[in-house]
């Protein structure tokens, strides 16, 4: 499977516990690959794709396939809709709350991760051959 424009690349924490856990939890609802490719912040695929920030958030970041870039809350619900079913009507919820109250939760819960989840030192999980092509470098 190619890296193709029409796939949201979530960019994640490569050294994170919580972010190995969202990427699995994602790969779980799309095994196939057909909505999301995934890059570690660490990588070159964010270095080449994110160069246009000046100072790379320390956060999920949600890379849409016309080059929009949302980071933060705004990631978290961008990703939630994409995913749709009842991950689309939370994320559809999620909007109505005021940017700055949902960057607070998400930043709160992003300051606590490496303690609750510790830290991970193997950046690429085992995985079937079929995913293994849904990460980018």
């Amino acid at each position: 499977m190619n890296d193709t424009p029409q796939h949201l690349t979530v960019f994640y924490d490569g050294t994170c516990g919580f972010c190995h856990g969202a990427v699995r939890f994602l790969l779980h609802r799309d095994p196939h690959g057909r909505l999301f490719r995934y890059a570690p912040l660490q990588g070159t695929t964010a270095a080449d794709r994110l160069s246009m920030l000046t100072d790379l958030p320390d956060s999920v970041i949600a890379y849409l396939p016309n080059g929009t870039v949302h980071a933060e809350g705004n990631a978290a619900l961008v990703i939630a809709a994409q995913l749709g079913g009842l991950y689309g009507v939370l994320s559809r919820l999620g909007a109505r709350m005021p940017i700055a109250a949902l960057n607070a939760v998400y930043r709160f819960i992003a300051r606590n991760r490496y303690r609750w989840f510790g830290r991970r030192t193997d950046l690429c999980p085992l995985l079937p051959e079929h995913q293994q092509a849904l990460f980018l470098p």
